[in-house]
């Protein structure tokens, strides 16, 4: 977690940076010089009631982490603008009578941000196909992880999309972690909940752990913990697997790993060669683990398919890879194949805080094996 302590530390640290570039951009514009009328200390007033009047106005509609995005993709696209324009400035041996620069940067940040917002709220399906030389017949699995219930939608409305799952007509559905976020309440962990003890699906639903379901730090306020969680998902005859396996229909097993912060915590957590041990090898073995960090050693086991999500698909332009560069994750979206073993990340069908995806979308995933 240290690290991503520091990653915090430097975002705010670029959002200071951000507002003090944005202040003597906002300067720039006529109306603001009119009105300061030649004072600067008035000029630093006057440029920075806009800054603060968005700041509070996505911090209200939003929260202080959105604002906080807004703010350096505006600070980002007005750097880009103004360079732009320099340019252009040079090239044509003429300065400009108003200052397009900053209303291109406004009007950019608005227009990436708008699309941003739609690609974490409309939720997609994306489609694989795999083959196999075991004896599977055909197997059609859907995938759902990361949806932070409470955060782009309720758990009322949480039922929409699996409606939409359900009418695909999988197999199984699997879902991969952080169902639930430390700010979910207990009343939408209930409905979803609820939601999917009402969907069909041939073989039923399993369920792994991600690393917010149980609760970083939350539980009195959101008023559940994870064994209240196991309660109810299994209530609504959801397959809870922590370090468990289960064979279905004969023909395939769905392994379920505790997720990696149990080790992080601790209280530790099997391998999945441990996990595997034992599995007859002819059957499909599909495991789910939250978040995509063994490949290497998964694909040294029988593992056939392992699916993951927790990464967001990196959520946000240019922070996309940091997770692989610094080995937190081993992929941070798509799908790599490692010797027999397939290997496929979701970018989650929503989010945990942030109410923009910039490096990809919001999805559920359908994989057909064959």
């Amino acid at each position: 977690m240290h690290i991503w302590i520091i990653i915090l530390v430097l975002v705010l640290g670029a959002a200071g940076a951000g507002l003090a570039y944005l202040c003597g951009r906002f300067g720039r514009f006529s109306i603001i010089k009119n009105i300061s009328k030649g004072s600067k200390k008035r000029l630093i007033i006057f440029s920075l009631i806009p800054i603060a009047v968005i700041f509070a106005v996505i911090c209200i509609t939003m929260n202080f982490v959105n604002a906080v995005i807004c703010l350096l993709h505006l600070a980002a696209f007005w750097l880009l603008s103004d360079l732009v324009f320099f340019i252009i400035k040079k090239l044509r041996k003429k300065d400009f009578k108003y200052y397009y620069a900053g209303l291109s940067a406004i009007c950019s940040s608005v227009v990436y941000l708008t699309v941003g917002w739609f690609l974490l709220h409309c939720v997609s399906q994306t489609n694989y196909n795999l083959t196999t030389e075991k004896s599977v017949g055909r197997l059609r699995i859907a995938q759902l992880a990361d949806s932070h219930v409470g955060t782009s939608f309720s758990g009322k409305e949480f039922g929409e999309y699996l409606s939409r799952i359900e009418k695909q007509n999988p197999d199984v559905l699997l879902i991969t972690g952080d169902f639930v976020d430390d700010s979910t309440s207990k009343e939408d962990m209930l409905d979803a909940c609820a939601a999917l003890g009402n969907t069909n699906i041939k073989y039923g639903i399993y369920y792994c752990f991600g690393n917010h379901d149980k609760g970083y730090y939350n539980n009195e306020s959101r008023g559940y913990d994870g064994n209240e969680l196991t309660e109810q998902l299994e209530k609504n005859n959801v397959t809870v697997l922590e370090d468990e396996s289960i064979l279905i229909d004969d023909r395939f097993y769905i392994v379920g790993r505790k997720d990696r912060s149990e080790e992080q915590n601790g209280s530790g957590r099997l391998t999945t060669a441990d996990l595997l041990e034992g599995l007859d090898n002819s059957k499909y073995i599909i495991v789910m683990d939250h978040q995509p960090h063994e490949f290497d050693a998964q694909a040294e086991t029988a593992a056939d398919l392992v699916l993951s999500g927790h990464t967001h698909g990196g959520q946000l332009i240019p922070i996309n890879r940091v997770g692989e560069l610094i080995g937190e994750n081993d992929l941070a979206y798509g799908i790599e194949k490692i010797n027999n073993t397939n290997f496929i990340v979701t970018s989650g069908i929503s989010d945990w805080s942030i109410q923009f995806k910039t490096g990809c979308k919001s999805e559920y995933v359908m994989i057909d094996v064959g």
